[in-house]
C-alpha cells in the first residue's frame, strides 16, 4: 500500500486533472498514453508485491497443499524474479530508488525459507 500511496503523492499528484482517478497532463514530450501505462504499471507493481506475499505467506502456513517439488520450484521463482527485480531496479535507478533494497531482501528471506 506504501508503494501505490507514496507514487500517488509523489509522483502522480501534479499530473491529474481535478477529480481524476488517472493522471492526464503531460510535460516534456511524454504523451498522455505513457503517462496513463506508467500510473498502471506503477499500481500493478504494488499488487503483484500483495499477490507474491499472500502467496508466500499460504506456503509458509501449509507446506501440505502442493507436493514437495512443486513447493521448491515455486519458491525458487519468486526468490529468483525479486533478485532479477533487484538487479534491474538498481541499475535503472544506479541505486537511488530503495526498492532494489527491498527485493533484494524478498529475494533473499524467500531463499532462505526454504
Amino acid at each position: 500500500m506504501l508503494h501505490s500511496i507514496l507514487g500517488e503523492l509523489l509522483i502522480f499528484r501534479t499530473k491529474k486533472k481535478t477529480n481524476k482517478l488517472v493522471p492526464t497532463l503531460v510535460t516534456n514530450g511524454l504523451k498522455e498514453r505513457h503517462l496513463r501505462i506508467i500510473w498502471a504499471t506503477w499500481h500493478l507493481t504494488s499488487f503483484f508485491g500483495w499477490c507474491i506475499g499472500t502467496l508466500l505467506i499460504k506456503i509458509a502456513l501449509d507446506q501440505n497443499l502442493v507436493s514437495k517439488e512443486l513447493l521448491k520450484f515455486i519458491i525458487a521463482s519468486i526468490s529468483i524474479s525479486m533478485l532479477c527485480s533487484s538487479i534491474l531496479v538498481f541499475i535503472a535507478t544506479k541505486g537511488k530508488h530503495p526498492g532494489w533494497i527491498i527485493l533484494l531482501g524478498i529475494s533473499i528471506l524467500t531463499f532462505l525459507g526454504t
